[in-house]
């Protein structure tokens, strides 16, 4: 039987600075009827609706934000992969300022809350944007494939030049246990360094060590970790959210080396703009085995490279 679409059972409610406006925010994730999407409403600039989708998308340098003419709302995809990892389709989110709550950094406040609030499932088959030939994306010697597969796989490798960090990789099947358990909890981060320059730039206004992993020069300031790699797990959280902006959930092995939010939306337009590269279908739709092996063999242009600079 065809997966059907989901939505919250009730209303949940945030409030939080945001961690680049830093401002105080509250926010309202309400339920939606099948084929809504997810929409953010913006209540103090006369109710604007902005959907999360790619035709929306804005600035992606140091986050994902959506606008509508000059109307923004920044910051959105640890609530957007939090949604998209509990296998919610359709939401309404009412917000009193400009971006989405920080709130601990993660995704796990937003995930926590919902299912205590309960989730509904709706009366409509789920529809799934099923990769059929890969799709690439470069800048520099920054890299994502993507290649067909029958669920959503992500192996993300990370390089920074800090020991604290240094080379790590992760691979997941993004199944909701598995999400929640694994990718949900990890924070987001920041170089020391970088956060002065951030600031003169009008940016981390609201990010402090409640909010964010910070990395100075004798390691993470704010004590222990979540996960020996919770770096390049945050990094797979961020993808998860990004992707929520192709409309439906992809099903791909998805491969990055040294990405980010800039690259994860050249993923995003790559793929809605290459028509004969995907399909949609329901959950009872499948390639066939002999297909997704087709395409096996390319992750090894990565994986590899990843491996190297994981080990």
């Amino acid at each position: 039987m065809a997966q059907n679409q989901k939505t919250p059972a009730g209303p949940v409610e945030f409030e939080g600075v945001g961690l680049h406006s830093g401002k105080r925010i509250g926010i309202r994730i309400l339920p939606a009827a099948a084929d809504s999407g997810i929409v953010f409403v913006r209540t103090d600039e006369g109710r604007t609706e902005i959907r999360a989708s790619h035709r929306l998308l804005g600035a992606s340098d140091y986050s994902t934000a959506l606008c509508r003419g000059s109307v923004v709302v920044a910051t959105v995809e640890h609530l957007l992969s939090a949604l998209h990892g509990l296998s919610i389709d359709n939401a309404r989110i009412e917000l009193d300022g400009p971006e989405v709550p920080i709130l601990d950094g993660s995704a796990r406040p937003f995930v926590d809350r919902i299912r205590e609030a309960g989730i509904r499932t709706l009366p409509r088959a789920r529809r799934f944007l099923m990769l059929t030939r890969p799709v690439r994306v470069q800048a520099g010697e920054r890299e994502i494939l993507a290649i067909p597969d029958n669920a959503l796989h992500a192996t993300y490798a990370i390089d920074f030049p800090h020991p604290a960090i240094g080379c790590q990789t992760v691979a997941a099947e993004i199944t909701e246990e598995a999400y929640v358990e694994s990718i949900a909890p990890a924070r987001t981060f920041c170089l020391l360094r970088d956060v002065e320059a951030m600031r003169r730039s009008g940016l981390a206004l609201g990010g402090s060590l409640d909010n964010a992993l910070v990395v100075g020069d004798e390691g993470v300031l704010n004590g222990s970790l979540r996960f020996p790699d919770e770096f390049a797990r945050h990094k797979v959280l961020d993808l998860v959210g990004d992707l929520a902006l192709l409309e439906a959930p992809l099903r791909a092995h998805v491969i990055a080396f040294k990405g980010g939010h800039k690259l994860h939306a050249a993923l995003v337009g790559r793929i809605m703009s290459s028509r004969t590269a995907w399909s949609l279908g329901t959950s009872d739709d499948l390639l066939p085995d002999a297909r997704v092996a087709e395409f096996a063999h390319l992750k090894d242009r990565l994986l590899p490279h990843a491996a190297v600079h994981a080990g």
